[in-house]
């Protein structure tokens, strides 16, 4: 089994997220994990993840979606949605982004710090995001104890020092598409032990190219697997069994949640 740890579903309707999932399942891919950038969003998150076994989900402001500061009403929304469903198994997608035009980095800041208090509280693992940041990315993770409850660092490009940054913070790094077009990047995953690795997508809509069936969806968790082995001279069962391992060590108790799911529970009403 393969789990994609990092989409962003919600736009789809539910019609469309079954299918998306049922093309998933085809491969192989069982558990998905759809990540909140908005309250909106993963509150959207959430739902579908109560329609859907084999969908789990996410809360969390993304830093590119810091319209305003971080408050302690936020805090709480984001709480509540995580405490009453316990298909909610990350903190997710939060973090720090500098590129230009990019929200009020102290508005970011605090945001960061409050939803890795929050995930601390919790004692759920946090996906993070970070672009043009990684440095105080990783300030801030350390200076918050984030490795209390660990994660994922989401859509990995970077080197093989920048793997080794991110787990000795106690965080796996997340390898999806960009392994498939970018030859720094099976340099560098050709080399990180499997062993600090797990798998995504960010699948979600993508008008943008012209055909459906080119968008991006947890269906390619087995393409980046594929060549993931190719990379490391092993089998892509090893990669299946070594990424999924991974994830489940990232989830802790959150991964009965996933198994009793997978093994038939029925969805929340």
């Amino acid at each position: 089994m393969f789990v994609d740890c990092h989409v962003h579903l919600d736009p789809y309707s539910d019609a469309e997220v079954g299918e998306v999932l049922q093309r998933a399942g085809d491969v192989g891919v069982h558990a998905v994990i759809s990540a909140g950038t908005t309250i909106d969003s993963s509150r959207r998150s959430v739902e579908l993840s109560a329609k859907f076994p084999g969908l789990f989900s996410g809360v969390g402001i993304h830093p590119m979606d810091i319209k305003s500061p971080f408050t302690e009403t936020t805090y709480q929304q984001l709480r509540g949605m995580a405490t009453e469903n316990e298909k909610v198994l990350v903190v997710s997608e939060v973090g720090l982004d500098f590129m230009e035009g990019a929200p009020d980095r102290a508005d970011q800041y605090h945001a960061f710090r409050e939803q890795i208090r929050l995930a601390r509280d919790l004692q759920l693992p946090i996906v993070f995001h970070s672009r043009e940041a990684h440095e105080e990315s990783f300030r801030i993770l350390r200076e918050e104890r984030a490795y209390e409850v660990g994660g994922v660092m989401h859509y990995f490009q970077g080197d093989r020092e920048a793997a080794q940054k991110v787990t000795d913070l106690g965080f796996y790094v997340s390898l999806a598409r960009p392994l498939q077009r970018l030859p720094d990047l099976q340099a560098a995953a050709a080399e990180i032990p499997l062993a600090n690795i797990v798998l995504e997508t960010d699948a979600t809509p993508q008008p943008f190219k012209s055909k459906r069936e080119n968008w991006t969806e947890p269906r390619h968790v087995r393409d980046v697997a594929e060549l993931l082995a190719q990379l490391q001279s092993v089998s892509v069962e090893e990669v299946e069994s070594a990424t999924t391992r991974n994830i489940r060590n990232v989830l802790g108790p959150g991964w009965n949640t996933v198994q009793s799911y997978l093994d038939g529970v029925p969805s929340p009403n």
